[in-house]
C-alpha cells in the first residue's frame, strides 16, 4: 500500500522508455518503504514534482543551485514538511546523463532510472549521504526498495560494497 503522495511529472525531454505510470510506480514504492512505520513520518502525506530535463537544462539548474557547471544525474529540491506534516519536493532526472552512466556502468537503462528515482525520493525525505553513517543507511534503504522490484544492488560493483 502506498502512502498518501500526489505527484507531478513533467517531460521537458521526450522519454518513451520512462512512461508516468512507470515513474509514478518507483516513487509510491520508495515512499512506501521510507514512509513505513516506525519511521518518525509514517503516513505523512507526501507532494512532489519529479521534471526530466535534457543536459542543457541540467547543467543550468546544477550551476545555479550547486555551482557546478555540469550536467548531473538527479537534483533533489527538498522543502521539508510544512506545519500540517505535508512533505514537499522536487526532483530533476538529466535524461541523457541517465542514459551515458547506464550505458557506462552496463546496467539496464530501467535500473539505473529506478534507482535515481528512488534516491531523489529519499533525498527529497531528507535523508542523505553526505556523512559515511549518513550514506550507509541512505545506501542500504535504497538497495532494499530496489531489490522488492527485483533491481539488483546498484552500489555492488562499488569499492564500498
Amino acid at each position: 500500500m502506498y502512502p498518501d503522495f500526489n505527484l507531478s511529472i513533467q517531460y521537458a525531454v521526450e522519454a518513451p522508455a520512462l512512461p508516468r505510470w512507470r515513474l509514478r510506480r518507483w516513487v509510491g514504492r520508495a515512499l512506501a518503504f521510507a514512509l513505513a512505520p516506525p519511521e518518525p513520518r509514517a503516513g505523512s502525506p507526501v507532494v512532489l514534482t519529479l521534471r526530466l530535463v535534457d543536459a542543457e537544462e541540467g547543467r543550468a539548474l546544477n550551476a545555479a543551485w550547486r555551482q557546478r557547471d555540469y550536467a548531473t544525474n538527479v537534483l533533489t529540491f527538498e522543502y521539508g514538511a510544512d506545519p500540517s506534516g505535508l512533505i514537499m519536493g522536487d526532483i530533476v532526472l538529466c535524461l541523457p546523463v541517465l542514459e551515458r552512466e547506464a550505458a557506462e556502468q552496463g546496467k539496464p537503462l530501467l535500473h539505473h532510472a529506478a534507482h535515481l528515482v528512488t534516491h531523489g525520493v529519499l533525498h527529497a525525505l531528507g535523508h542523505d549521504h553526505i556523512e559515511a553513517d549518513e550514506a550507509e543507511r541512505m545506501e542500504a534503504l535504497e538497495t532494499r526498495i530496489l531489490a522488492a522490484q527485483g533491481i539488483p544492488n546498484p552500489y555492488a560493483d562499488d569499492e564500498r560494497a
